[in-house]
């Protein structure tokens, strides 16, 4: 118990310590990458440092809460406008996990089961209990995920902020402090997130936190019943936990197997990203959605990190967010059907002991 505790706060000191560093340097969301960075270092330095799993899912759910807030009444207005984005981030899943699938499959030599699961672009967790029961192996399917989540959430964010008009000024001014949000209001925030939370895992639904708590507080936002956002305080929390959460994954696994990952993940990722970039320059002149916008939508990165990312570069958080939500349930629930497809067609395959051993890439 006692050291459980001392390596959470570890784990929420550096953290801390982190995301002030980077929001020295007005890096967007820099509160969330700089306590993963931190503890990622820390993590594979050896140190003892973890995040309890219901103090991470109750700060997902605070995100989902934050996220569902920018759910406007307005907004059904133009929902319509995204169904063509929404067909190209089915086809950019397909070509992007495939692309992805032959790469770990032929040049870095993983078994077929492992090879899809680690390239299929949906949830972390999904992932690795689907592709564990398909026979891969569930380690090296979550160290590949983490990487991907890992790279693209530094590259992004960093890319924009080097390149882009990323103002961090005119971001903080459109934080809400904590004496700003009235009692009632985070009364019904919190209500609303823990009902959608409810609802989520009673249907199932693929990353039930934070999709259930972003549906319930996008249900009071759409229909006008509150206009009111979590505190900024308590997003910035959040941050720290997550990025904490996401840095603590690489805890105990030694440091050659980590760095190898991160060299095989990086050339799927990259090929990920190139493919967001390519679907947003060609969209953007059909549908006049913001590149930004459509570059965040189909970058593979997490649901939550993306939108958050979205979030503090002023891009539009409800675009971004049903997309990511759109992926994940579009692999989760047909990710498992076409494997079974692909080892048909692909004819047998010789059997790989579990855990894989990559080739060098």
């Amino acid at each position: 118990m006692r050291d459980r505790l001392s390596a959470l706060v570890l784990a929420l000191g550096l953290g801390t310590v982190g995301g002030a560093l980077f929001n020295l340097i007005d890096l967007p969301l820099a509160w969330m990458i700089g306590s993963m960075a931190a503890n990622t270092v820390a993590a594979m330095a050896g140190w003892r440092v973890s995040v309890a799993p219901r103090l991470r899912i109750g700060m997902i759910a605070v995100l989902g809460v934050m996220l569902g807030s920018a759910f406007t009444p307005d907004l059904v207005n133009h929902i319509g406008d995204w169904a063509i984005s929404f067909a190209a981030l089915a086809v950019y899943c397909v070509i992007a996990g495939g692309l992805a699938f032959l790469y770990y499959l032929r040049v870095v030599g993983f078994d077929p089961a492992t090879a899809y699961f680690s390239a299929a672009p949906g949830g972390l967790q999904e992932m690795i209990l689907i592709g564990n029961a398909m026979g891969g192996d569930d380690r090296q399917i979550a160290l590949i995920h983490a990487m991907r989540v890992m790279l693209i959430v530094l590259v992004v964010p960093i890319w924009f902020r080097l390149f882009g008009d990323y103002d961090a000024a005119q971001r903080a001014t459109s934080a809400v402090p904590f004496l700003a949000v009235s009692g009632f209001d985070l009364l019904l925030l919190a209500v609303s997130g823990a009902v959608g939370l409810f609802v989520a895992q009673l249907l199932r639904l693929p990353a039930s936190t934070l999709v259930g708590a972003l549906l319930g507080s996008a249900a009071i936002h759409l229909t006008g019943v509150t206009a009111a956002r979590p505190p900024a305080e308590l997003v910035s929390i959040a941050q720290v936990v997550v990025g904490a959460a996401i840095g603590c994954r690489f805890t105990g696994l030694p440091l050659a197997r980590v760095l190898r990952s991160l060299r095989i993940a990086a050339g799927a990722t990259l090929v990920m990203i190139a493919g967001s970039v390519i679907a947003a320059l060609l969209l953007h002149p059909l549908l006049g959605i913001p590149t930004e916008a459509l570059v965040l939508a189909f970058s593979p990165g997490g649901l939550a990190e993306m939108s958050l990312v979205a979030l503090a570069l002023g891009v539009d958080v409800a675009f971004v967010s049903s997309h990511h939500v759109f992926r994940i349930m579009l692999v989760v629930f047909l990710a498992p059907l076409a494997f079974r497809l692909v080892h048909r067609f692909s004819g047998p395959q010789p059997e790989v002991q579990k855990p894989s051993e990559p080739r060098d890439a």
